[in-house]
């Protein structure tokens, strides 16, 4: 199970996230939605996830298969239109791969974690404290 807590303080929109493992990461909203931009907008963490999760799915198939990747640059574009949502994403491998090899992490980049969330039924369980 995942867990993280987020606290907002008295600064409008900055939202410091924490881990029970102590990592950290602020979120705020742009300033043209009155926040002060000091962090990752919630959408930038939620495509961040995605890309995060992306990089290291391949990587670690890469790692056991002793693949020569040297970089995995992924881009992803959230585009939201006509009540639907759109992950755009682009990778790009970089080392010594072959074709077969290229086309294997792209099937691999398409399993990672984050993207079978995103892909499959999505229930939010919401409680007063």
């Amino acid at each position: 199970m995942i867990k993280v807590t987020a606290n907002n303080g008295k600064e409008n929109y900055l939202i410091g996230i924490q881990t029970p493992t102590g990592n950290s990461v602020m979120a705020d909203e742009p300033k043209e939605k009155g926040g002060q931009d000091k962090g990752f907008s919630p959408k930038e963490l939620l495509v961040s996830a995605l890309a995060a999760c992306t990089n290291a799915t391949v990587r670690m198939y890469c790692d056991r298969k002793g693949w020569n990747l040297k970089n995995v640059q992924i881009e992803i574009e959230l585009i939201e239109e006509d009540g639907k949502t759109i992950f755009k994403r682009k990778l790009q491998f970089e080392g010594n791969l072959d074709e077969g090899q290229r086309q294997r992490l792209f099937n691999v980049a398409n399993v990672c974690p984050v993207h079978k969330i995103l892909t499959h039924d999505i229930t939010v369980d919401t409680a007063l404290l």
